[in-house]
């Protein structure tokens, strides 16, 4: 049998062997990826401006105190240190879900009497976000960002 097994009939077994291998890696192994989206469509606009974003971190580093964040069974709610005077009572928030930017939320909103926001269940679902609090106070910027995991 090997008699007439030339060197030919190599090249060709190992040429339909890599054909199949490449096809079986383009067909069978891209069925089970995951969506892979970009963090933002305007990235590099974004990127460019970036500078503001640190400067905004350091400004809340430079606070003695923080907003902080706590989970219940109705949300997540942010309590803001009662000096703290942001303009406008208005607080910008925005939850970054990095697997599916469908589940991102994105809003204004105001201080209430107890001087914190509430986020309602209804638009968390299970999964890790990253919790982006934005405010400013006296015209200069603040953000601080919370790791934060919705179960």
């Amino acid at each position: 049998m090997f008699k007439k097994f030339t060197w030919g009939h190599g090249v060709l077994v190992a040429l339909g062997a890599f054909m199949i291998f490449i096809l079986s890696m383009i067909f069978i192994f891209t069925r089970g990826w995951q969506n892979a989206e970009m963090v933002s469509d305007n990235y590099y606009e974004e990127e460019l401006h970036y500078q503001a974003v640190i400067n905004a971190k350091n400004n809340a580093d430079a606070l003695s105190q923080k907003p902080l964040y706590s989970q219940s069974a109705t949300g997540i709610r942010i309590d803001f240190p009662k000096d703290l005077k942001i303009d406008h009572s208005t607080v910008n928030f925005h939850l970054f879900r990095t697997d599916d930017a469908k589940l991102d939320v994105d809003k204004k909103v105001t201080l209430d009497a107890d001087h914190s926001i509430s986020i309602p269940k209804n638009v968390l679902f299970p999964g890790s976000y990253t919790l982006k609090i934005h405010w400013e106070q006296n015209k200069k910027p603040y953000q601080v960002d919370y790791d934060i995991i919705w179960k």
